[in-house]
């Protein structure tokens, strides 16, 4: 609230006279004020929300529909955070060719920009209706536009919300970790099997997923086992860490990107499609499924404050880190 115009604002309807101070010493007039209720505030806070959800929510069936019309989640490339670097260093700067680089620019550059452009839009506008879920529950204060590193209050504490998925390499080392092995092995191993092709023109990661799906719509018993041993042994390990989630919110702190490092307090939303793992990146415009499950789980939270509190090392910088944060796992079955 402490932004010039929101506290001109607040004191216009409270009618609060600081017409004779500066815009900077607004807030902590307004704050040293005794009749100034924490309800009153609370109300403004809440005001504001509604003026800016009117807005979005006309428009939430039209964004959703279009939403739903992204039928495949790709990167094209793995360009995370630095886009214009990884144009540079294997494009601009490896490529002495016009004609040559001309051909990328048309091919394999251009894939790559859509996948990143349209998950990235998919990405942007599926958070912001997943926020109004939590906004728009009763428990939950929504902050007044912007504010760094903070979506929402949840009982007075600050979050940051971080929608995600289970972590795949998490799951990967939690695989070995019961004696499954490696997942790509083990699907290159049933291919061989059942003398399934396995193209050698594909990425690891990628190769994973087109080997998985070829298993999938094999209809011979010894694939439908596969999959249901290997869908079995993932579901056990989520299970597990929702049952146990300390291990998953400081391996979610530590493995966090290093052009957004922060250590601010998060709620973490993992949302899995337990009907097929890969489908997973759905679920955040299933609106009707969201929206149930948040709302079951905000009007029976009662947050345990030492559950809350999380402590992880950052390795790039050699400490360790202090900070709250929540998760709730929100599974899919049919």
């Amino acid at each position: 609230m402490s932004r010039k115009d929101t506290m001109k604002e607040f004191s216009r309807i409270h009618n609060i006279d600081i017409s004779q101070l500066k815009s900077k010493e607004y807030f902590e007039h307004i704050f040293n004020i005794v009749q100034i209720t924490d309800v009153q505030i609370n109300d403004f806070i809440n005001s504001k929300y509604q003026e800016e959800r009117a807005t979005r929510i006309g428009n939430q069936d039209y964004l959703v529909d279009q939403l739903t019309r992204l039928q495949y989640f790709d990167w094209g490339g793995s360009f995370g955070n630095s886009l214009e670097k990884n144009i540079v260093n294997n494009y601009v700067k490896r490529i002495q060719s016009y004609d040559a680089i001309n051909d990328e620019i048309e091919g394999s550059l251009l894939t790559s920009l859509r996948g990143y452009t349209l998950n990235s839009w998919y990405n942007h506008w599926t958070s912001i209706l997943i926020e109004d879920l939590f906004k728009d529950h009763e428990t939950v204060l929504p902050t007044v536009g912007l504010v760094k590193k903070i979506d929402f209050f949840i009982n007075d504490i600050p979050f940051d919300l971080k929608v995600t998925y289970f972590p795949e390499q998490l799951l990967a080392d939690k695989l070995k970790a019961v004696g499954y092995g490696n997942e790509l092995t083990m699907l290159k191993g049933i291919c061989r099997k059942l003398k399934i092709f396995i193209p050698n023109d594909i990425k690891d990661k990628a190769l994973k997923l087109h080997l998985y799906n070829k298993i999938t719509e094999d209809q011979r018993q010894e694939a439908k086992d596969f999959i249901t041993a290997l869908k079995t042994h993932k579901k056990n390990i989520i299970a597990e860490a929702e049952a146990n989630p300390t291990e998953l919110k400081k391996w979610l702190y530590e493995n966090q990107g290093e052009a957004r490092f922060d250590a601010s307090n998060r709620f973490f939303l993992v949302l899995t499609d337990e009907t097929d793992m890969t489908n997973s990146w759905k679920l955040k415009r299933n609106l009707v499924f969201l929206r149930e499950k948040i709302t079951e789980h905000l009007t029976s939270l009662s947050m345990d404050m030492s559950s809350l509190e999380t402590e992880f090392y950052w390795k790039l910088d050699q400490k360790t880190y202090n900070c709250k944060s929540d998760i709730l796992f929100l599974k899919y079955s049919e």
